[in-house]
């Protein structure tokens, strides 16, 4: 959080660091609105701060983000988003400027939601078996906002990059397409997050492109991608997989009847492209598993438990 810190204003930053200490390690989202309150949110319950947010705490914040330079933020406003050190991500919202119909900038910068990218060392390991049988399985994450889907996703490229010494799993080129710079929290191209030792990162890359770039350019093992969203992502997908490469991505979504209806994905999962489908729920909190199941939509069975199964 000392990177978010760094940025916001000190009455906000006092008001924050008064929450408990359990709500604090919790904070999900730090949401800035001109003339309202500070929204903190956690574990998915907002809390509000006495503290009107003002234009000058505004003008105060933009100027730290930029680097008292708002030139500097051309890119990132057309993309809605900045990415900060540390990983986490500032979300934008104000007056859209267009340019022959698309997006030029955001000026009039009014919002801002701060996301806080936490990591879960280990979060994924005792879903390994699920996931690995002589090969890393094509896998892909259901689950609503929030449910911890990335930060699930992030910790399985972390193993697949390190390997399992303990279970014979090696370590493999692990190549992290990350549109929306959410998965490594890049800055400069750099990962600000942990992963392991044969990892690359092309950010804010479209997946489409940024998956055919990284079998062309990297050989990657095994592609880690966010969700799906186009015609021509499906088409990678099927690219991908017909190039040997195993794939491991998110989807929004309930369940896997629910994804299994959308026009996108319906012929992918037809195919049977993908043999593990692992959904999450906020039931008992983010990155609560209901479920891993197989390319047929049934519960996977083990054919054996390993130790790291036992909590």
């Amino acid at each position: 959080m000392n990177a978010v810190f760094r940025l916001l204003p000190a009455r906000i930053c006092e008001l924050i660091k008064k929450l408990p200490t359990d709500k604090l390690a919790e904070v999900e989202e730090i949401r800035l609105r001109i003339n309202r309150k500070v929204e903190v949110a956690t574990n998915g319950i907002p809390l509000f701060l006495p503290h009107l947010f003002t234009k000058e705490d505004a003008d105060l914040f933009i100027s730290k983000l930029a680097n008292h330079s708002f030139y500097t933020l051309d890119e990132e406003l057309k993309k809605g988003y900045i990415t900060i050190e540390g990983g986490h991500r500032v979300g934008l919202a104000g007056k859209v400027i267009l340019e022959n119909g698309s997006v030029k900038a955001i000026r009039h910068l009014a919002s801002f939601n701060i996301r806080i990218a936490r990591e879960k060392i280990g979060a994924a390991v005792k879903y390994i078996p699920y996931l690995f049988e002589q090969e890393w399985k094509n896998t892909m994450i259901i689950g609503p906002p929030q449910t911890g889907k990335t930060t699930l996703l992030r910790d399985i490229a972390r193993v697949i990059s390190s390997g399992l010494y303990e279970q014979s799993i090696p370590a493999l080129k692990t190549g992290i397409v990350d549109e929306r710079s959410e998965i490594a929290g890049c800055m400069y191209g750099v990962p600000q997050l942990q992963f392991g030792p044969r990892v690359d990162v092309l950010d804010a890359c479209p997946k489409a492109e940024g998956m055919m770039m990284m079998i062309r350019s990297m050989s990657p093992n095994v592609l880690i991608v966010d969700e799906i969203g186009r015609a021509e992502d499906s088409m990678a997908i099927m690219e991908a997989v017909n190039a040997g490469i195993t794939l491991i991505m998110t989807t929004h979504g309930n369940n896997f009847e629910e994804i299994s209806k959308r026009p996108l994905l319906k012929p992918i999962l037809e195919q049977k492209v993908f043999a593990r489908f692992i959904e999450l729920s906020r039931s008992n909190g983010p990155g609560t598993i209901v479920s891993i199941k197989n390319a047929d939509g049934d519960p996977v069975v083990l054919k054996r438990k390993a130790k790291v199964f036992h909590d």
